[in-house]
């Protein structure tokens, strides 16, 4: 006794033996279900990636280096659905803070670890960001010579005496390079200035000098607010 059936296979990928003419189609993969579900409005629709955290990511696999025959693209546009609620990538840079949903990485580079993970929902793309007294972790990325490097901020306070040029604004732990800062007259929210004559990268009493890179000035003795953007 022998059984007749029919299958309708309609994965098709760029390798398999039977499908050698996928490699000259504008699609790579056809990731309908069957060729019956395919008639049906409500059946064998989706896509389903596998999901992954990827604070654990801590090295691209099968032997990436950018050879012609192993991903020469160094996984630049790779897609993955992020499990991960906060934190950042173990491999690459991360755009803002993980949270779950679909994430590409953006590798221009010439190194396989040399992208940015970002996601791909625009409520992510562009967050809100809340800048406090604790470090936050902006949306924006800063091309270094030394590679890409993501840019925090923090809020502080400082109280100037009017008779010195000295003000103290500590730096944030771990912090190498001060990238901009806006100093408020407290409780105005008007901005009053947003440049330094000097920061030096210390904790101690007096380790910013106010003013402008041509001219340090005092400011009248009051209380100040400032947001201090830097890179680690």
């Amino acid at each position: 006794m022998s059984i007749a059936t029919v299958s309708y296979a309609q994965v098709r990928i760029v390798n398999s033996a039977t499908n050698a003419g996928v490699g000259n189609m504008t699609a790579f993969i056809d990731a309908s279900s069957n060729n019956t579900a395919n008639g049906q409005p409500n059946v064998g629709k989706g896509l389903l990636f596998p999901r992954t955290d990827l604070t654990l990511l801590t090295a691209f696999g099968g032997g990436a280096t950018g050879a012609p025959t192993s991903f020469p693209s160094r996984y630049d546009g790779m897609i993955v659905y992020n499990t991960a609620t906060t934190g950042v990538a173990g491999v690459g840079t991360t755009q803002g803070t993980l949270s779950p949903g679909y994430w590409y990485y953006e590798n221009k580079s010439a190194t396989v670890n040399g992208g940015t993970w970002k996601p791909l929902t625009s409520a992510a793309i562009d967050p809100k960001v809340t800048i406090g007294t604790a470090e936050t972790a902006t949306n924006t990325i800063i091309t270094t010579p030394t590679g890409n490097k993501q840019l925090y901020t923090i809020k502080g306070t400082f109280t100037a005496s009017g008779t010195s040029t000295a003000v103290n604004i500590p730096a944030p732990t771990g912090m190498t390079t001060m990238y901009g800062i806006t100093i408020y007259k407290t409780g105005t929210g008007t901005v009053y200035d947003r440049s330094l004559y000097s920061y030096t990268v210390a904790t101690t009493a007096g380790n910013a000098i106010t003013g402008s890179p041509s001219m340090s000035v005092v400011y009248p003795a009051d209380t100040y607010d400032y947001v201090l953007e830097y890179l680690k």
